[in-house]
């Protein structure tokens, strides 16, 4: 259920953040907002592919969303109202972007929170899957024939002489149940190494560089990336018309924004969400309920006798040759 929670808590973040982006241009920069909306939707996909463990490289995705921005800002900002109808002069303007550099060390900044937010996160959801794999492995417990004719014994022995309320010692049980768990409480230290592992892949997850804090930050970025570009404008315009020749002067309408981005239209509505409901506070939450069962693998015996099979203390229990009062409690390491 929590690996449930925290997939389905990251894709509502991913929408969410890419809501605000799609947002900032509808309400700022209306005339590009249409020809944006593909670029803003495959930036997305590719983080949500990313943290789902899919091939795709981080620098390559953020570098593909500036050099599609690029032209659109070069279009309706630097050079507004007129544009060349050829994809070649946009593609080459495209091209240029990583020459001109018009968005200044925001795609570098925005590279840098990306690869510093996405990879912990990107691990802690693999750490998850793991994890989620060994207890469904050893979800069934597979007894040898040894074991289980001693648990036959101490389970059903007391009813052979008509006792059949009476419970096993609980050194007895102990001693049984240890033998029998003893390949499960192998798992134990590996299983310490392993959440102590969540907890600081959880450490690491925070500040600055926190998933969350990222992603609903990026619109900001994006809109100081286009502000850089639109007060270099001349600048730019220069540098463009070198590298791909002066465009044709077609007056031209752009598409408009075909809604209003401050109302709940096309599940575009910014949300605020309860603090408690924050990604670093439910992922701070299920360490904290993990660390409970850290000796869970170890103390397996230890809890199924005391919780479950075993007489509780000062009750007469089987010894497995007859019933006692008293029985020597073997409490172990």
């Amino acid at each position: 259920m929590e690996m449930c929670f925290v997939s389905e808590t990251l894709e509502t973040l991913i929408r969410q953040a890419e809501n605000y982006t799609s947002i900032l241009f509808c309400n700022t920069y209306r005339n590009m907002a249409l020809e944006a909306a593909a670029s803003i939707q495959e930036f997305f996909a590719d983080v949500g592919l990313y943290l789902f463990g899919a091939d795709v490289n981080p620098e390559e995705f953020v570098n593909r969303f500036f050099d599609s921005l690029f032209p659109l800002v070069y279009n309706h900002l630097i050079n507004p109202g007129v544009m060349d109808s050829s994809l070649e002069y946009s593609e080459c303007i495209r091209m240029a972007r990583r020459d001109i550099g018009p968005f200044g060390n925001i795609p570098q900044r925005v590279l840098g929170q990306m690869g510093r937010s996405l990879l912990p996160s990107r691990t802690f959801l693999q750490a998850l899957n793991l994890g989620i794999e060994v207890i469904n492995t050893t979800d069934h417990l597979h007894f040898t024939k040894e074991c289980s004719r001693a648990l036959l014994r101490m389970q059903y022995c007391p009813h052979c002489q008509g006792l059949a309320l009476s419970k096993p010692c609980m050194g007895y049980c102990l001693n049984v149940l240890r033998g029998c768990l003893a390949h499960m409480a192998e798992l134990n230290p590996h299983w310490h190494v392993y959440i102590r592992s969540l907890e600081e892949l959880s450490d690491a997850m925070h500040g600055t560089y926190d998933i969350e804090h990222v992603l609903l930050n990026f619109h900001l970025l994006v809109n100081d990336a286009v502000m850089q570009a639109h007060l270099d404008g001349q600048k730019l315009a220069e540098q463009v018309n070198k590298i791909c020749g002066r465009p044709n002067r077609i007056p031209t309408q752009s598409p408009r924004c075909s809604f209003d981005g401050s109302k709940e239209k096309h599940g575009m509505k910014i949300s605020t969400r309860n603090g408690e409901e924050t990604l670093a506070n439910r992922r701070k939450e299920f360490i904290n309920s993990l660390r409970l069962y850290r000796t869970f693998y170890g103390g397996l015996a230890d809890e199924l006798c005391a919780n479950e099979l075993a007489a509780g203390d000062g009750e007469p229990c089987w010894n497995g040759e007859d019933i006692v009062k008293r029985y020597f409690v073997w409490r172990g390491l």
